[in-house]
């Protein structure tokens, strides 16, 4: 069990949560994840990123954007309530050392995962230019807590709402054009923004790491549900990432493969409302 300490609203659909878990608030790493589960008997599991950790408390901070069934359960959790499974941290953490300039571009609610992962950048000493995107104004996230971390930040919305009325690899190839180009660039955000991302920076021949949200079940690489093609080879996004090479991914199969239980989805998505009206 994992109780909820506290509860925030960050948009109409965005909310995040700090759970009790003092041991994966002390071992966990940027980049990695866990997977809970509402009910100790049924209910599906689901991944979410760390966004955050305190050790001394024992907690870890968690954001989502309430879209399904489980979510938009979680949605109404109050503070004092339980979790009934936790586990993690999953994955493998990212790559941390002092490369220089990094570009971090997070989309939508892409930018919780990102957020851990510049924070570490910016520790280990690097000049962080962070983008961040989303559709209008209100869907924006932390921008406060990107903005103490970057050098330079950089905000597109898709009705110039807020920052410029651009998607986000407008500025990503600006960055690209300087002299110095940067030395990595990490992108995390829907799977189409990842691939135009990386698709962007190839002409420039700039490193470029996506972070992957596929389907996942086990969360040990045994189901198989979360495979990914990169390159010539088949990966587990539990296990071998959740972070790859973007110029690699086949973002095309993945889409894919996230597409295929969408009536399933949707139908789950419906009986949940009907529930919650009855």
């Amino acid at each position: 069990m994992s109780r909820i300490l506290e509860k925030k609203q960050l948009s109409e659909i965005v909310f995040s949560m700090k759970l009790e878990a003092p041991l994966i608030a002390r071992e966990r790493q940027a980049g990695q994840f866990i997977i809970l589960q509402l009910d100790e008997d049924f209910g599906e599991r689901i991944p979410l990123t760390v966004a955050d950790a305190d050790p001394e408390t024992g907690s870890i901070t968690i954001i989502f954007q309430a879209v399904g069934k489980t979510t938009k359960r979680m949605a109404t959790m109050d503070i004092g309530e339980e979790i009934a499974a936790l586990v993690g941290p999953l994955g493998t953490p990212t790559h941390i050392e002092n490369f220089g300039h990094v570009v971090c571009v997070g989309g939508g609610i892409g930018v919780a995962p990102l957020h851990p992962i510049a924070q570490a950048l910016k520790e280990a000493g690097n000049q962080l230019t962070i983008i961040m995107g989303a559709r209008n104004k209100d869907l924006l996230i932390l921008e406060d807590e990107m903005r103490a971390l970057a050098d330079e930040l950089i905000i597109c919305t898709d009705d110039g709402s807020a920052g410029r009325k651009a998607l986000v690899t407008e500025p990503l190839v600006e960055c690209c054009k300087r002299e110095p180009k940067p030395a990595l660039a990490v992108a995390i955000g829907p799977p189409v923004m990842m691939k135009f991302c990386a698709e962007a920076t190839r002409p420039y021949t700039v490193p470029t790491q996506v972070s992957l949200n596929t389907i996942m079940v086990d969360g040990t690489g045994m189901c198989g549900g979360c495979r990914v093609t990169v390159g010539t080879q088949t990966k587990f996004v539990c296990v071998d990432g959740p972070e790859f090479d973007g110029h690699l991914v086949d973002f095309d199969n993945m889409i894919n493969r996230l597409n295929a239980y969408k009536k399933q989805e949707d139908h789950q998505c419906r009986m949940g409302l009907e529930e919650k009206k009855s």
